[in-house]
Formats: structure tokens, sequence, C-alpha cells
């Protein structure tokens, strides 16, 4: 019989691990609708930025203090450091981009510009 540490262990964990913001992308009444999960981050950690057809969300912690009072035996909640995404949405109306955040969870809410370059009819009289 193996022992069952061969299939419960983490076989990555002396791996650095990279953190990733998952997210949902979708439309919905003429908008790009994006929700991204950055959960233990403040709204105050979370920049926005968009440029060029793309939608760039960075979060960032800053290094914090460690309490010397605690003797901690294992720790893994300490997080500082960067988390960045792009995602290209393309041709949407920048000054109307809206963001909110609630419960760990980013939602950016990008209308859709209009084609001012349709084809149009002209009707003969």
């Amino acid at each position: 019989m193996l022992p069952s540490r061969i299939f419960f262990d983490d076989m990555f964990e002396n791996e650095e691990r990279h953190p990733q913001m998952s997210c949902d992308i979708y439309e919905q009444d003429g908008m790009y609708i994006v929700e991204v999960d950055v959960p233990g981050f403040r709204k105050s950690d979370i920049k926005l930025e968009f440029n060029k057809g793309s939608l760039t969300i960075l979060a960032e912690h800053k290094k914090e203090e460690i309490d010397h009072s605690k003797k901690y035996i294992h720790r893994e909640r300490r997080m500082y450091g960067k988390l960045e995404r792009t995602i290209y949405l393309g041709e949407v109306d920048e000054n109307k981009i809206t963001a909110s955040f609630d419960d760990g969870i980013l939602r950016i809410e990008a209308p859709k510009k209009i084609d001012d370059n349709r084809k149009k009819y002209i009707d003969i009289r």
C-alpha cells in the first residue's frame, strides 16, 4: 500500500506560487462587464488604467508590519507585492467606464463605443 502523503501532499510545496486574478468577462446591454476576484485587497490597493483598448488592473499590497508579539508556527496569509492583469476590450467609450468594489470582487462596466463609421443608406428622391 502506498503512503497517503503521496496523494495529499502539495507536490509544489517548495515552488514559488504566482497568484492570478480570476475574472469573468461578458457582454450585457451594450456593455462589457468584467468581474475580477481580488480577495484580501482594499479598494485603495487597486488601480485601473485604460489605454488603446486595453484595460489594466493592478492590485498592490504594501509591505506589512510584522507583529513580533505573535510566535507563528506557519504563515501563508501575508502577502505583499503586485498582481497585474491586462484585458483587451477594444473600442469602448473610455469616458463612461465605471468600477465598483464589493466583497473582494471588482466589477468594471465599459460601454461599447457606437460605431460612427457604419454604412449609411441614402434614399433616392
